[in-house]
């Protein structure tokens, strides 16, 4: 494996990182309450945005608990609009998702009932590893699993999978993280459209850009702009979860073309969305200054790790999300151990990828904790 390909310098970090006003309050405010101990553990295994949501999506979260008796009809519709309108499209090119889990679920579902009304195969071709709910989803409805290892440098084997989906006889359903999941890193446009341009009517693809908000590299460019000049063999997924920090809200959305949007449509149900979530959502969307401080704070923290990693020449890949993907000495598993009794919850390992720990970036506060537990495992040689 090429160690310089994954060694990223600091010099790769935006010039003008240098944290806004907010950023400088809420770091001064996490230093002033900062306690870590068995009841305060660094939570940096699930990939949760620890910042929490933006202040307008909280103030308009409890401006509708008192309405929250009539069903969410009204906000639900004016979340899929104001989605609509963030990529220039209208609502049927929108489908509401609990989480963007649910949506893949349903394109899954969607596709199996296709290929069994067709009387077709139907295979799933994934990289591995990935986010694997497509790979849940699809098992227990018959689909088969056809999984590609990534490629010595942790990028998707995509003239594999694609000849993996040329040769089979059935509909193939293609799912692409991007970034990836575990390893953060993308997949470039110019690479992954070059194959869905051509791909038959038999291949169908999910693009799953959860953390797409997080991107800086030119190099991507999300599949929403073929949806917009009407390809229909693709949804993208996207979620709430991650920029905007409403995890817990369950708020995630596909885009595709209204044809496409309708088929999915039939297999969600009609109130997947709740009142508080959907208002939480569309705040989050206005808050344009909230989007930026995430996104100034995630680059933050991934600074400082990046630097220690560099430091102790760590090898880790080059991260386009809030999580890195590192090298571990040893056993993954003994590392979560040590880390666990340091108060700090980090990844476990993603086989057929052994020897990485994925790692979420926190706050910025919080990374800097992580660094100096970090630098004490060098010290006792467990790293």
């Amino acid at each position: 494996m090429d160690r310089r390909y994954f060694l990223k310098t600091s010099s790769l970090i935006v010039s003008g990182l240098a944290a806004s006003s907010m950023l400088n309050q809420a770091v001064a405010e996490t230093k002033a309450n900062f306690v870590l101990d068995e009841k305060h553990p660094l939570l940096l295994n699930f990939n949760e945005n620890s910042l929490g949501m933006s202040p307008k999506a909280r103030e308009a979260v409890i401006a509708t608990l008192p309405s929250s008796f009539r069903y969410p009809d009204d906000a639900r519709a004016e979340l899929i609009t104001n989605i609509g309108k963030q990529y220039n499209l209208i609502d049927k090119n929108v489908s509401l998702g609990n989480g963007s889990s649910e949506t893949i679920q349903a394109v899954v579902a969607m596709l199996a009932a296709k290929a069994r009304k067709q009387n077709q195969n139907i295979q799933l071709v994934t990289p591995d590893p990935t986010f694997n709910y497509a790979e849940l989803y699809a098992t227990p409805l018959g689909v088969k699993i056809s999984k590609v290892p990534l490629k010595e440098d942790l990028s998707f084997d995509l003239q594999k999978m694609q000849q993996l989906a040329n040769d089979f006889d059935g509909l193939s359903i293609i799912y692409i993280c991007n970034p990836n999941n575990p390893t953060a890193m993308i997949t470039p446009a110019s690479e992954l459209n070059q194959w869905m341009n051509s791909a038959s009517d038999k291949q169908f693809f999910i693009v799953d850009e959860a953390y797409a908000e997080l991107v800086e590299d030119p190099k991507f460019i999300s599949a929403i702009e073929l949806v917009k000049q009407g390809q229909n063999n693709l949804v993208v997924t996207r979620t709430f979860s991650k920029i905007f920090a409403l995890a817990g809200l369950r708020i995630g959305y596909g885009i595709a073309t209204p044809e496409i949007i309708e088929s999915i449509d039939e297999f969600l149900p009609l109130d997947n969305t709740n009142t508080a979530g959907a208002v939480a959502a569309l705040a989050s969307l206005k808050d344009k200054p909230f989007i930026a401080y995430s996104l100034k704070s995630n680059n933050l923290s991934r600074k400082i790790v990046e630097t220690a990693l560099d430091e102790l020449g760590i090898a880790y890949a080059p991260s386009q999300a809030n999580f890195i993907f590192h090298k571990v000495k040893g056993d993954v598993k003994t590392y979560q151990k040590r880390m666990a009794e340091a108060h700090v919850m980090v990844g476990r390992e993603f086989p057929p990828a052994v020897g990485w720990s994925r790692l979420t970036l926190g706050n910025p506060e919080e990374m800097e904790q992580f660094v100096i537990i970090l630098k004490q495992f060098r010290e006792k040689g467990w790293v």
